[in-house]
């Protein structure tokens, strides 16, 4: 009497909607999945940890996050094979990147294939049948990916071939309507599956915008990554870059800012947004720096005020308007 092997597979898993149900259409075909979100370091500004083990816990996955940032970088990022979207999001490289990292994922850990949430035809630019065939060539991952979503409308793959999943209880969704996957969530009873700020922020026209200012004037590395997702951004007369925080939350993430090409600049004595400076700012740059951070206190251009950079005081005043500030502004 033979035994069935169980079955493992490694899901590309976005916290998204589409792949929690591709992942539960293949659980209850009793396969194994272990669930990895691919952090590029472009992920959404807040922290959506909670919200994906919440995915996997609700649907009987394991869940894992698999940092990418430096190699992500280095071979995916500033020389795109098959270039940028609207913005700069490198999407057809930036896929099979992820689709090679699940496959040695699911080589080391033993898993027989690769799934994902992608619908054919949802993007029509990454998501038609050709971007996803490149993926798949690039990646060398023809034939191991299932795409439980959309699988009736693609050819079999090696886990319906080998009779590791049945085809017919799988989905043939195309197209950007999502009738279906609000059906099959509330057949399934999941609860709480509106991702809280998802997306890529490559693909954000404001992001997209400091990216490629920034790769004007230096070289860009992963250190760099948090500096550019919060704040108001500028790009002072002798090329030095200021950011200075919109509220709160974003004073703290600036605060906490780990790189040495910026000083921290905080005001002394009134309260003012945290505010980072490019080391390299001449003294044009750096008055100009100054000013602009004490424009966006309660201040009056009548009176001086400190200002401290990484503990150095200087002493100013604010300019009479914010307007003076918008020629500079990048975003």
């Amino acid at each position: 009497m033979s035994t069935q092997i169980k079955r493992k597979a490694i899901a590309l898993f976005s916290g998204g909607l589409d792949s929690t149900l591709a992942m539960k259409l293949i659980i209850d075909q009793g396969v194994d999945v272990l669930a990895i979100n691919i952090n590029t370091g472009f992920g959404a500004t807040k922290d959506r940890r909670e919200h994906m083990q919440n995915m996997c816990d609700q649907v009987g996955a394991e869940f894992r996050i698999v940092d990418i940032q430096d190699e992500y970088l280095q071979d995916v990022l500033f020389d795109p094979k098959y270039g940028y979207g609207k913005n700069f999001n490198p999407c057809i490289d930036c896929h099979a990147k992820m689709f090679a990292v699940a496959k040695r994922i699911m080589e080391a850990e033993g898993a027989s294939f690769l799934l994902s949430g992608e619908v054919m035809g949802q993007r029509p630019m990454s998501q038609n049948k050709d971007a996803l065939q490149i993926v798949l060539n690039e990646s060398n991952c023809d034939g191991l990916l299932l795409r439980p979503m959309s699988a009736k409308m693609l050819a079999p793959t090696i886990a319906e071939q080998n009779g590791w999943v049945d085809r017919e209880k799988l989905e043939g969704i195309t197209g950007r309507s999502r009738d279906r996957q609000m059906e099959l969530a509330k057949e399934i009873g999941l609860e709480d599956f509106e991702s809280p700020g998802g997306g890529c922020l490559l693909t954000d026209e404001n992001f997209a915008k400091k990216m490629f200012d920034f790769i004007k004037y230096d070289k860009f590395e992963v250190k760099d990554i948090l500096v550019m997702k919060y704040g108001r951004h500028f790009r002072l007369e002798n090329g030095a870059k200021l950011v200075i925080g919109r509220n709160q939350e974003e004073n703290e993430r600036l605060q906490n800012v780990v790189n040495d090409k910026y000083y921290h600049v905080k005001t002394v004595g009134v309260p003012g947004p945290h505010a980072l400076l490019s080391k390299s700012a001449t003294q044009e740059d750096q008055d100009m720096a100054t000013q602009a951070i004490l424009t966006y206190c309660k201040t009056s251009v009548e009176e001086s005020y400190v200002v401290s950079y990484d503990g150095e005081e200087v002493t100013s005043s604010p300019f009479a308007s914010r307007e003076v500030m918008k020629p500079f502004s990048i975003m």
